[in-house]
């Protein structure tokens, strides 16, 4: 035994011995390890929302939440605020039938967020307005910037705008961008959170709501294009850096296609590029898809037949997978959805303000095609949409016909606001490193 200990290697023989005993007793015990975090963003539910619209006086806002709708009058011109559990949407449609402001207008009440984007007609075609409201108890601070055909043309005049606690600031667009003809807006908070709306009233007769546009992207769907005469037109922004080489593909009712001559469209960084698809389109309710390797924003303006005609707008929209519904609608209302990749079907349930809720019905929409679904409701009603299967994409189209002309307007169908997808986490110190 002496002999052993006056060896020199008994120590590491023992280090060696307590170190195996050490990890055999922690690897028997050793917790069971967590599950790796998932790579998808999960689906999760909307507690409270805050829905925000322009005023107008003496006209009547539709508040739709689940299984119901309730109409409130609006007293004056100040914003429109509500706020209500999850699922909560509201809008309004005003009908002119003479005067400058002549034809059909739909506005969606928004959230209050941290960005938005509108593409539309700009100043030197429209008097464009731009509402921007702070409905929180904090201040804001945003920046607004304007593209057109010869790049960003707003410079610094719209950067660093100042909004109370909840108070609203009304921009005309001309000041701004005076000669813009076609634009895309982006709005961005500095700090705070606040509420976007653009009302346009065409120099040539019509008006209506800009709806927000999806954010930069390399894929954006445009839905919504309603059938029959009048001009479409497609607007395609490319914000950042890197000139855009769009593919632009058309979805009709019979069809899938790329439009004769219009199958590519250049776009130079940091402007935006018009081009006239009323012939490719063939008076068909369609969709447009738009793929670039560099991001883009889009969106239509859709002209009416009739002197004077009125305008629409519809601009690129996430798919149908997280429902969608819309508060405002009226005679003369339908549905304008379009499958992608593989077949299609939602469910849509109408909901009139007086009465009870009418039964849901299923839609099926073939793959690669565009349906047209009439609403034949009477009345004010909302009308709700839930995705059964596929990637579907829609717009609710209203129109209403007079002796002149067509009226008309356009709300994509946006996310509903009763679900939301909360992007993935992971345990790493980089969440807290500035």
């Amino acid at each position: 035994m002496r002999a052993f200990v006056r060896n020199r290697f008994a120590p590491l023989v023992l280090v060696v011995a307590v170190l195996a005993a050490l990890y055999g007793l922690a690897l028997a015990t050793r917790p069971t390890p967590p599950p790796p975090p998932s790579q998808a963003a999960r689906k999760v539910a909307v507690e409270s929302v805050t829905a925000v619209c322009p005023g107008a006086r003496g006209q009547r806002v539709n508040v739709y939440l689940p299984g119901t709708v309730n109409t409130e009058a609006l007293e004056d011109d100040e914003p429109y605020v509500t706020k209500g559990p999850g699922g909560l949407e509201a809008g309004y449609v005003i009908r002119a039938a003479a005067g400058r402001s002549r034809g059909l207008a739909g506005v969606r009440c928004t959230e209050p967020g941290a960005a938005t984007w509108l593409v539309g007609p700009g100043p030197a075609n429209a008097d464009v307005r731009l509402h921007l409201v702070n409905a929180d108890k904090a201040p804001a601070l945003v920046d607004v910037h304007v593209y057109a055909a010869e790049g960003e043309v707003s410079g610094d005049k719209g950067v660093g705008l100042d909004i109370a606690p909840g108070r609203h600031r009304e921009i005309d667009l001309r000041t701004l961008a005076p000669a813009a003809d076609i634009m895309a807006v982006s709005v961005t908070t500095v700090y705070g959170r606040v509420a976007v709306a653009a009302r346009t009233t065409m120099e040539t007769g019509g008006v209506d709501w800009l709806p927000a546009s999806a954010p930069p992207a390399t894929r954006v769907v445009v839905p919504g294009i309603p059938g029959g005469g009048g001009q479409r037109r497609l607007l395609v922004a490319a914000p950042g850096e890197t000139d855009a080489l769009v593919q632009v593909k058309a979805v009709s009712k019979d069809a899938e296609y790329a439009m004769r001559g219009r199958e590519t469209l250049d776009v130079p960084a940091g402007s935006v590029v018009a081009v006239d698809v009323t012939t490719g389109l063939g008076g068909s309710p369609a969709a447009l898809v738009l793929t670039s390797p560099t991001p883009i924003v889009a969106g239509v303006v859709i002209t009416s037949t009739g002197q004077p005609g009125d305008v629409a707008f519809t601009a690129g929209t996430p798919s149908l997978e997280l429902g969608s519904s819309v508060a405002g609608n009226g005679a003369g209302s339908r549905l304008v959805l379009t499958a992608l990749g593989r077949p299609g079907r939602v469910r849509v349930q109408v909901v009139p303000v007086d009465g009870e809720p009418e039964q849901p019905f299923d839609v099926d929409i073939a793959p690669g095609r565009t349906r047209d679904v009439r609403l034949r409701a009477q009345g004010q009603f909302a009308v709700a949409v839930t995705p059964v299967k596929g990637e579907v994409y829609g717009a609710r189209v209203m129109e209403q016909r007079t002796r002149e002309s067509v009226l008309q307007t356009v709300q994509p169908l946006s996310p509903a606001r009763a679900w939301t997808m909360l992007p993935p986490l992971f345990d790493t110190p980089a969440v807290v490193t500035p």
